[in-house]
Formats: structure tokens, sequence, C-alpha cells
């Protein structure tokens, strides 16, 4: 089983995960999370939102939440403060991330959002099997629909 250091922790999170995002590198992404990880999105006080690597009828696989997000952003992610626990393979990751509309997205009119957001990340041999996600957003509750970190649209729990 292969356990990280602190700083491959670091450069998974921060170089591996996020640049390939970054880069538009959905496969790149992918690769970073285990076969059946998670990825659970909590927003203001909207529907908790989660995506699954082995999703079951009527879940999302967590490639979809890239997708959306690569599809209407070019995103950027930057200052981040970095807290490693290299012994239980954790780290809790605070960080800038600015999202400028694409030409083509639905969200244009709402203009360059610079979010102050935060992921945890829990680490399976070498990779993320569980990360959570949470959004700083000016206008969070209320009707998602709009809102760049209101995807995806609400469905019934999973």
């Amino acid at each position: 089983m292969t356990r990280l250091t602190r700083s491959e922790l670091v450069d998974l999170c921060e170089n591996r995960y996020f640049g390939n995002v970054v880069r538009e590198r959905l496969d790149a992404v992918v690769d970073c999370f285990t076969p059946d990880a998670v990825v659970v999105i909590r927003h203001g006080d909207n529907p908790e939102r989660r995506f699954h690597g082995r999703p079951a009828p009527g879940q999302q696989h967590i490639s979809e939440f890239w997708r959306h997000l690569n599809a209407n952003f070019v995103a950027d992610f930057g200052d981040f403060q970095h807290y490693v626990d290299a012994e239980q393979q954790r780290i809790a990751s605070t960080f800038l991330v600015t999202l400028a509309p694409k030409p083509t997205s639905p969200y244009v009119a709402r203009g360059t959002l610079t979010l102050k957001n935060c992921n945890f990340f829990e680490v399976e041999d070498g990779r993320i099997a569980h990360m959570m996600v949470y959004y700083s957003n000016p206008d969070t509750g209320g009707d998602p629909v709009g809102k760049p970190t209101g995807f995806p649209p609400a469905r019934s729990p999973s």
C-alpha cells in the first residue's frame, strides 16, 4: 500500500489534482481518485451533492463535476494553504479559485467569481478516496439555478 509523504500529499492536491483541473485534463483528474471514490460538495444551505467513482443507478460519476466546470469556466486556483496529516493520509486545503465564464457559458452574465474555498482529502494507496468541497459563494442559498456552484440541478437524494 502506497503511503504519501507530506510533500507528496501536497503535490497530489495542488499539482496533480488542481493542476489538471486547470489544464482541463479530465482523464488525469479522474486518475487522482480511487475507483470507488466519493466527492461531496457542500455549498451554503443548498442541498449536498455527491458524485461517485462507481455510481449506482441515479447517481452521477465523479467526472460530471469537472465536465460541467471545464465546459463553462476557465478555472484558476492559487493562494493555497495546506494542513497535512501524513500519518492519517489526509489533507485540508484552503485556496482561492477564480472562475471566468467561457464565451458560450450560460454563466457569462454572472461574470468572473473569485471564491475562498476549502477541500478535505482522504487518501488511500496514493489516490484520493474521499473529497469534501466547501464552496464560498456570495449568493448562496435559495434556488441554485444560474449559480455556478449550484451544479448539478437537484436530484433525488443518493
